[in-house]
């Protein structure tokens, strides 16, 4: 008998404010164009702090440096989609600062474009949300959760 392991994907996502807007990203998806966080998959060989980072770069041409974790989330994707994959996601979404745009700087694949949204306009396109947790995490952001990022251990052996 074969057993198989679970093994969930760990994601990580900035929560980005300036002045009562957020900072998201647009993006072509199997289900059209969808909104996100700044979010994608950690890396091999790098912390979640560093993935979040990396990530926030890629899609939005932003630096970004965490300087607090909002909050660690679960979810999976075929219960939002109605998708036949099953792939559960476990997000660590961090709030930090924000660089300034790199000029010139290409967005990742299937990126279309940066949108900054209020939490209303946020709240009003759940339809067209990519993740069912981004609405979550800006609603946590803006409850105050921030938590030291030193809360994260990560172990030599993962470089």
């Amino acid at each position: 008998m074969t057993i198989s392991r679970w093994k969930p994907n760990v994601t990580v996502a900035a929560v980005i404010e300036q002045d009562g807007r957020f900072l998201l990203i647009e993006e072509h998806t199997a289900q059209g164009l969808r909104l996100n966080t700044p979010a994608g998959h950690l890396d091999p060989g790098e912390s979640p702090i560093e993935g979040c980072a990396r990530e926030t770069l890629e899609e939005t041409a932003h630096a970004f440096a965490p300087t607090a974790l909002v909050g660690i989330y679960m979810a999976r994707s075929s219960h939002r989609t109605g998708s036949k994959e099953d792939v559960t996601y476990i997000r660590f979404a961090f709030a930090g600062e924000l660089g300034p745009r790199e000029a010139g700087r290409a967005l990742d694949e299937g990126i279309v474009r940066t949108v900054w949204m209020s939490a209303d306009e946020i709240r009003a396109s759940v339809p067209r949300h990519r993740s069912p947790l981004l609405l979550q995490c800006v609603e946590d952001y803006l409850a105050g959760k921030r938590y030291p990022l030193d809360l994260i251990h990560v172990d030599e052996s993962v470089r």
